[in-house]
């Protein structure tokens, strides 16, 4: 393989693993605030994509544009599901949580499904499908879109939880909910808030997917199985860890692919995934709870 050939691939594995830190960063957030494992992260980010896609065809509503709507919404149904669903799990949360996200998981195909069918589809508009060069690299325009959104709303999100009261509360409730809440946290109202703001990010992260990637109501299960291999490598909990971790597998992912075969590049998720399991069960990026932001 040429030089020229592997920096190809090495800047579009980066373009790859910024849009991965932001699909990852959702759910290790969620992980992180409430111990839950959100198996229908990836379910909202196909119903993003289809939201999307809708607006554009249907609506005449340029796909950024519709972001206007889509976050909010997003925001809003993640503190009602943990208000009205998760919350009630309690002592269980971890291991009912599985349970009860995979159902809303198979709840939101089926209507998507029904719906939309289950043809492919992907949103297409003229300044997402052209391609540019530097220095005889090709960039193409819905990767480098993808890209720059994915990267705006990881600053924000880590500003937010880094710079913030509502940062300082979230990082004291994951290191011990019960000392938080004597200290005056209201730490059901942190929890809700941080669910919101994981599906948020999907929101955002839903819109990337159809830009750049076919969808159908099915393909959640198969970017769920990347996205836990992430957040499993950069530590769960950890959102700087998981955007660390996202880069390194988009680079991976993407040498591999030119080096060996497309079946190599999908199947070094469970590779790393099951390493990562036998060698270092917390991450390789990850610290603390409360230290990973």
């Amino acid at each position: 393989m040429s030089s020229h050939l592997l920096l190809q691939a090495v800047v579009l594995g980066v373009l790859t693993g910024g849009v991965y830190s932001l699909w990852s960063a959702g759910l290790t957030l969620i992980f992180g605030v409430m111990r839950v494992v959100n198996i229908a992260h990836a379910a909202f980010l196909v119903l993003s994509a289809y939201l999307s896609w809708f607006a554009y065809t249907e609506l005449g509503i340029d796909p950024l544009l519709s972001l206007f709507a889509t976050v909010p919404a997003f925001f809003v149904v993640g503190v009602l599901i943990q208000r009205l669903l998760l919350a009630r799990l309690r002592d269980h949360v971890t291991m009912m949580s599985v349970l009860l996200t995979t159902a809303l998981a198979i709840t939101i195909e089926g209507s998507l499904g029904m719906l939309w069918t289950g043809s492919h589809r992907g949103i297409e508009i003229s300044y997402s499908t052209s391609s540019f060069s530097l220095a005889g690299i090709s960039f193409p325009s819905d990767q480098v879109i993808g890209f720059v959104l994915a990267a705006l709303t990881f600053f924000a999100l880590f500003m937010l939880l880094r710079h913030s009261r509502y940062g300082k509360a979230l990082r004291a409730t994951i290191q011990n909910p019960d000392a938080a809440s004597l200290l005056g946290i209201k730490t059901t109202t942190i929890q809700g808030i941080g669910f919101g703001l994981g599906l948020a990010t999907a929101a955002v992260g839903g819109l990337i997917l159809g830009l750049i990637h076919p969808f159908f109501p099915a393909t959640h299960w198969a970017w769920i199985a990347r996205i836990m291999a992430i957040i499993v490598l950069g530590g769960l909990g950890s959102v700087t860890g998981a955007a660390l971790a996202a880069l390194l597998m988009g680079v991976i992912e993407s040498v591999v692919l030119v080096t060996l075969s497309p079946v190599w590049a999908g199947m070094i998720f469970y590779l790393v995934l099951a390493g990562t399991l036998v060698f270092r069960p917390h991450g390789f990026f990850g610290g603390r709870l409360a230290e990973r932001f």
